[in-house]
């Protein structure tokens, strides 16, 4: 990472997300993100606005997306990039000091943490994150994440921008980013409509739930939304991936006749062979329910 002063910080800060992800998961509180502090002093890591630079550093330190925001940043598959829009709508904008701050960033090929919004005040982190290329007309950045490894390069002025070999790089990890974060906003919202319970054993530590796919999310038609999962524990998960059981379209649940048959011990008996027959835990929102129509695609 090129020579400027909040270097030292901009380090902590990627150390201290690698350490989150590894202790509390993928996902952090706006809450949590604003308490980070180094050498005494708190540094909030994300703002009101999307573009952030705390009072301590030289460039922002971050870029963020919301649920509700009123931009459309996207991801673009085809070249592996993800568009940013400037702060502000208005061309007057374009010069705005946040949006400076990010061509400064560019320029200097120095990066920053993206904090992609997957519920309300809940992120996912990438990093480090590069700005490629400024669109002034369209008034959108061109974003690529980079592997961890490339923030801390310490003659960055050697390090192209973009070449071949880089651009191939990033294009591949900022596919795979925008991958594990729709899994991830997937997790979140099927789990948080199941009110943190599995919908067959009634298992509430989040530790130990999964969101499953009905259709899985190798079809063309396993889309990462709500109405194609149900919150189960990694038990059940792991069976209604294998065919253990089905759920019909009516939300029943039915074993594999194999299953019912055998005699393995009390997990078995509790954990399979007592589900068949009953009728799973449903999200009380009738929007969040799983699709009769992909269940009995599935039970087919």
């Amino acid at each position: 990472m090129i020579d400027v002063a909040d270097a030292p910080i901009r380090a902590a800060v990627f150390a201290w997300l690698a350490d989150q992800r590894a202790s509390v998961g993928e996902t952090l509180t706006r809450r949590a993100l604003s308490d980070f502090s180094i050498e005494g002093r708190r540094v909030s890591l994300i703002g009101p606005q999307g573009i952030w630079k705390p009072a301590v550093c030289e460039l922002p330190i971050s870029i963020a997306t919301t649920t509700r925001g009123p931009y459309s940043d996207t991801f673009n598959d085809a070249d592996g990039t993800l568009r940013y829009s400037y702060r502000g709508t208005d061309p007057g904008d374009r010069d705005h000091r946040d949006n400076v701050g990010l061509r400064r960033a560019m320029s200097l090929r120095v990066p920053v943490v993206y904090f992609h919004a997957v519920e309300p005040g809940v992120y996912v982190a990438a990093w480090p994150v590069f700005v490629v290329a400024d669109d002034r007309v369209g008034m959108t950045f061109t974003m690529q994440v980079d592997d961890a490894a490339a923030a801390f390069l310490t003659n960055a002025s050697s390090y192209p921008m973009r070449d071949d070999a880089t651009d191939a790089r990033r294009a591949y990890i900022t596919r795979s980013v925008r991958q594990r974060l729709h899994q991830v906003a997937f997790r979140e919202r099927v789990i948080r409509a199941y009110h943190q319970r599995c919908a067959l054993c009634s298992l509430r530590h989040q530790e130990l739930l999964d969101a499953a796919h009905i259709t899985p999310d190798s079809d063309p038609d396993g889309e990462p939304i709500v109405t194609n999962g149900v919150a189960l524990c990694k038990l059940h998960h792991a069976a209604f991936d294998r065919l253990f059981f089905a759920i019909r379209p009516d939300y029943i649940v039915e074993v594999r006749p194999s299953i019912l048959l055998e005699s393995d011990g009390p997990m078995l008996a509790v954990g399979l062979q007592q589900i068949h027959d009953r009728r799973i835990i449903l999200p009380r929102r009738t929007s969040d329910m799983p699709d009769p129509r992909r269940l009995e695609k599935r039970y087919a």
